[in-house]
């Protein structure tokens, strides 16, 4: 189990930097809207993907050893 909860924290990850990057970038290039997202709701997105990053890791983490 901690395997996969590692595995899930390390995609979910790069996918929230992933998508804040394209955010930053397209609202630095004077974007509101990427498709039929405003950027802040990317934005948003990204934060809520590094947040589950972060509680797969600390679930990986607490898993008591065998």
């Amino acid at each position: 189990m901690k395997t996969v909860l590692m595995w899930a924290a390390r995609a979910a990850g790069v996918l929230g930097v992933a998508a804040m990057l394209i955010a930053f970038a397209s609202r630095l290039g004077g974007m509101h809207w990427l498709g039929a997202f405003q950027v802040g709701t990317v934005l948003q997105a990204s934060m809520a993907a590094m947040l589950l990053a972060c509680l797969a890791y600390l679930a990986a983490l607490a898993e008591p050893p065998r």
